[in-house]
């Protein structure tokens, strides 16, 4: 009976961790993603002005990276992570009811609070407790993975519930006085956030005794410690690289609907056949990165995203529906192996697990910085260069990325292990 005791004790934090860790990104990013054109109807805004929001997002989110690290450091992760996903579903019932471009403005400016400040190092801390000394790359794996086979289930269950309510989904006005199915996606997934932040609060650990109570001075000496490490430099220059690839993924669908030429149910079924992809890829990445040199690992999948996103711009694969998907797939392992990779090497990096919430801060607030400029960025091709060309330039952007992660990737190798 002892270990399976044990098991369960160690599963069912890890299981929350993953649940927690992508409920509280669902609303504001996957739900765009899932159901791109859908939303700039719905919400009558343009590809432009989505980019804005979410650069609203980026500039709290900056912000709240630096201030949440050393916050993370200090405060158990449990109240922070659960506090975080019951402000995130008040922000979600709001943009059900109030989807003016000046409530979604606000909304998403909250969100940046909400999912940053408290919530983001918090769980970094909390996954690199869970995994120990020799267990870094599938504790990460296990958690992007997870995190994908979460937003997967949600987003099925998102769009079984818009393709059921929606007769007539393209045609429903936002005005009407009954609740747009679009509208009870919102609301599904608000509900489930909440439940999300009670599981959280009651399942995982404690880590009051893990917490440091440094004073400000020896927080920012920290900081400026860490930023003379040229593993943690390297590091930042691979998170921008990856997160903007990241951010790019949110095109898939809007491709697929405006070059493949597939319906909106059909696109919105693009967007959610590539969460299922992440599920898989991320735990492969992670038991990988347990047997294989993680640098070698990063730098491979940087190859793949810069070949595969250069053949996406070149438009050579459009004229087959079913190669074009296979090359975004191709695409999608890159991405989202490097999502699973990037927090796995923080022990390569020379970082002291009492610092982790400082360094996560520290690096994200400098390496998710695409969460300003990357979705106003594509948001401008979309819109100034309709159709394939617009899609293709961003194809471009995003070869170049992945071709300067590579070259990032190659530094980090040089320096792990020695800081």
């Amino acid at each position: 009976m002892k270990p399976k005791k044990h098991q369960a004790h160690r599963t069912l934090p890890l299981v929350t961790l993953i649940i927690a860790g992508e409920t509280v990104f669902f609303l504001p990013f996957l739900v765009p993603r899932i159901f791109r054109p859908t939303m700039l109807e719905v919400f009558d805004i343009t590809n432009l002005q989505l980019g804005g929001f979410f650069a609203i997002y980026g500039i709290i989110a900056m912000a709240a990276y630096l201030l949440g690290g050393p916050v993370a450091d200090r405060f158990p992760a449990r109240k922070l992570m659960a506090i975080a996903l019951w402000l995130t579903a008040l922000g979600g019932l709001f943009v059900a009811f109030l989807h003016t471009p000046l409530g979604l403005s606000l909304v998403y400016g909250w969100w940046g609070f909400t999912t940053i400040f408290l919530f983001w190092a918090a769980l970094i801390r909390a996954t690199r407790e869970w995994g120990g000394p020799g267990f870094q790359g599938r504790a990460f794996g296990w958690l992007e993975g997870g995190r994908g086979l979460v937003a997967a289930l949600l987003g099925t269950l998102s769009w079984l519930i818009f393709t059921k309510l929606s007769l007539d989904a393209i045609n429903v006005p936002a005005t009407n006085t009954f609740l747009h199915p679009f509208q009870v996606v919102i609301l599904a997934v608000s509900v489930l956030t909440i439940i999300a932040g009670i599981l959280t609060w009651y399942v995982i650990p404690d880590n009051r005794k893990q917490l440091k109570r440094d004073p400000p001075k020896i927080v920012i000496a920290n900081i400026l410690k860490l930023l003379r490490m040229p593993t943690i430099r390297s590091l930042i220059l691979i998170i921008v690289c990856a997160y903007s690839g990241y951010k790019i993924t949110d095109d898939f669908s809007l491709y697929a609907r405006e070059v493949l030429g597939f319906s909106e149910i059909g696109a919105a079924a693009v967007g959610t056949g590539g969460l299922w992809l992440r599920a898989l890829v991320a735990v492969g990445a992670g038991i990988l990165a347990d047997r294989l040199p993680k640098g070698n690992l990063i730098v491979g999948c940087f190859a793949l995203t810069t070949a595969g996103s250069i053949l996406a711009a070149s438009g050579l694969l459009e004229w087959s529906g079913i190669v074009a998907l296979l090359n975004m797939a191709a695409l999608a392992v890159g991405i989202y192996s490097m999502r699973a990779l990037y927090f796995a090497i923080l022990k390569e990096a020379g970082i002291p697990v009492a610092l982790t919430g400082t360094a996560v801060g520290l690096v994200s607030f400098l390496g998710y910085t695409p969460e300003v400029f990357m979705s106003p960025w594509m948001g401008a091709l979309l819109d100034h260069h309709p159709g394939e060309a617009g899609h293709r330039l961003v194809f471009l952007v995003l070869a170049g990325f992945g071709l300067t992660g590579l070259l990032a990737g190659l530094f980090f190798k040089k320096y792990a292990g020695k800081s």
